[in-house]
């Protein structure tokens, strides 16, 4: 689609209905988003490598007892900020208890979300989700770099309103040890 086409067919405000929308017809599996302020952010179709660290995270988690309905992958979120309300769709979120059936849930019941880093969302899910999350009152955000390490940063939320850096190893080290041990 041409620049003029986008320009010409793109609503003037994208809503959460719109991004549904996007996204369902979307057959190249890019993933729509737009902050509280209202910037889209189209990211490319996960990699099987993205796919791969997905299935692990979510293994670990429902093998140590997380219920299956509780840990989800690519759900969207309602992310509130000063200026509206964004939707954002993390590649993998842990719920308190299973979220309402809809396509943009709240974040409120939210306990964890993880982004796998893919080329060229660096700065999205290392800088701009890391603000999003934290004032969304998300108690957790863990980000998986896809270098040889596949470090996991794992942020907790101060008490300030802001994320603090917890903790950062190889994903194989922290598959070695318990979800009980980091998620609260």
């Amino acid at each position: 689609m041409s620049a003029e086409a986008v320009g010409t067919h793109m609503p003037a405000v994208v809503t959460l209905d719109d991004l549904a929308a996007m996204n369902a017809a979307d057959l190249n599996g890019h993933r729509y988003e737009t902050s509280p302020e209202g910037v889209l952010s189209v990211m490319p179709p996960p990699d099987s490598e993205h796919a791969m660290i997905a299935s692990r995270l979510l293994a670990w988690l429902v093998v140590a007892g997380w219920p299956p309905e509780q840990v989800l992958q690519a759900a969207g979120v309602r992310i509130p900020g000063a200026s509206g309300v964004g939707g954002r769709i993390p590649d993998l979120s842990v719920w308190r208890k299973p979220p309402a059936r809809a396509v943009w849930s709240p974040a409120d019941e939210l306990t964890l979300v993880v982004e796998i880093v893919s080329p060229g969302s660096e700065a999205i899910d290392s800088v701009t989700k890391v603000r999003e999350y934290a004032s969304a009152g998300i108690p957790q955000y863990w980000v998986v770099d896809r270098d040889s390490a596949q470090t996991v940063t794992l942020h907790r939320l101060g008490p300030h309103a802001a994320y603090e850096e917890h903790a950062r190893m190889p994903l194989a080290w922290l598959l070695q040890t318990t979800p009980a041990e980091h998620l609260d």
